[in-house]
């Protein structure tokens, strides 16, 4: 799919010849990868303030350490040894999660979750990682 968006973003001549990354600034675009994570993120934002119809056994679990960085809602990250593993969703979300700022997370609603997302990232825009590893920039 992003290879259909690199080639519809290269259709319009005055932009034919920039980045693909410059392409999407012009446009106001996001990466579909970036979608996928800012999906991914506003899933877990709805689970953990129990705005999510799915009713699943513990995906996410808190981490119990009060003495936290950037926000009181961190999620437990756990180790795995394989690599399947490392791909189940609360594994995948939970330390880009844990690196948002508390006013992020703790947003009364997703629309104000998303907006804040949005403009945090206007400064800090997610690095994602070909492993599918996804972290936000310090």
């Amino acid at each position: 799919m992003e290879k259909i968006q690199r080639k519809a973003t290269k259709m319009i001549p005055e932009l034919r010849n920039l980045s693909y990354e410059r392409r999407l600034q012009r446009l106001e675009l996001i990466s579909l990868e970036q979608r996928r994570l800012l999906g991914q993120l506003i899933e877990t934002f709805k689970y953990l303030n129990g705005l999510n119809t799915v009713t699943m056994e513990g995906p996410f679990e808190r981490d119990s350490n009060v003495r936290t960085r950037n926000n009181s809602q961190k999620l437990l990250l756990r180790n795995f040894k394989t690599s399947q593993a490392m791909n189940f969703f609360p594994v995948k979300i939970a330390a880009t999660w844990n690196q948002l700022p508390e006013n992020i997370v703790s947003a009364g609603t997703v629309n104000t979750f998303k907006n804040r997302l949005d403009k945090f990232w206007i400064t800090n825009p997610p690095v994602l990682h070909p492993t599918n590893s996804m972290s936000l920039t310090p």
